[in-house]
């Protein structure tokens, strides 16, 4: 039905690329919204792109790989990335299927067996995310400090991730700088409301038990040794918000001694 002048109403799909053009316009270049897109291409990584403007984050784009099979499944990769974000949680991501599973763990992990951690599923993220430490801007998706807390190689127990992932309970084993042994991720009801499923990380019994704090006793990012609050203050990023990631004696000991930094 015509408008105004005789120019046919505006869709909403239009209304939102016209306000990206003009938003966009000084820079001479179109950029079409993530939600004006067709995501399709990107799989799995769909959720994670439709989330995120490449133009304005740091973060990679990325797309999915190829399922690892053979020996070369041997050597799937896990990544704890600590993120301060609107609040602390730890992202505990493992590979399958070309991408990285990716939970958020608001407390983080536990080498305690009777301890048993929140574990909140997000979308999937790229393989080339496990590299990421800096700053994500404010106002974008997860705006704040990453740090790349712990890494190394996953493996599943047994074999078939797929069926472990439907059954809810996905056992493995974690060999990285700070996580070792045997551990289970349990789904669990979660709350009502709730995009994606609930889990339980829960260490196993084994000869890495401990009810030490790990998260406490190993604070720092395992590539550049830094802190949270040192993560920011290098790459411009907001130093106040992501002290109050850090363990709060540690930070005191830096300030009465700041050639321990």
């Amino acid at each position: 039905m015509p408008g105004h002048g005789g120019s046919p109403n505006l869709t909403n799909l239009e209304i939102g690329r016209a306000v990206a053009y003009m938003i966009n316009q000084s820079g001479g270049h179109w950029v079409e919204p993530a939600s004006a897109k067709d995501l399709s291409r990107y799989g799995v990584l769909a959720e994670y792109h439709r989330k995120r403007r490449f133009d304005v984050t740091p973060e990679p784009a990325g797309r999915p790989r190829r399922k690892k099979t053979g020996p070369a499944a041997r050597g799937l990769a896990f990544v704890v990335q600590k993120h301060r974000a609107s609040h602390l949680h730890y992202d505990f991501r493992l590979e399958h299927r070309g991408a990285m599973l990716s939970w958020a763990v608001p407390k983080g992990p536990s080498f305690d067996p009777a301890v048993k951690r929140l574990a909140m599923q997000v979308e999937d993220h790229p393989i080339e995310y496990n590299k990421f430490e800096g700053i994500i801007p404010d106002g974008e998706y997860g705006g704040g400090t990453v740090m790349i807390w712990d890494a190394g190689h996953w493996t599943p127990e047994p074999a078939d991730v797929d069926a472990a992932l439907k059954r809810g309970e996905l056992k493995f084993r974690l060999e990285g700088k700070k996580l070792r042994g045997s551990w289970v991720l349990v789904r669990t009801r979660g709350r009502p409301g709730d995009s994606k499923p609930a889990w339980l990380l829960i260490k196993h019994r084994d000869e890495w038990t401990s009810t030490e704090e790990v998260t406490e006793l190993a604070p720092r990012s395992i590539v550049s040794n830094r802190l949270l609050v040192e993560i920011a203050r290098d790459e411009g990023g907001n130093v106040q918000k992501a002290a109050d990631g850090d363990p709060s004696a540690l930070l005191r000991e830096i300030l009465n001694n700041p050639g321990i930094a």
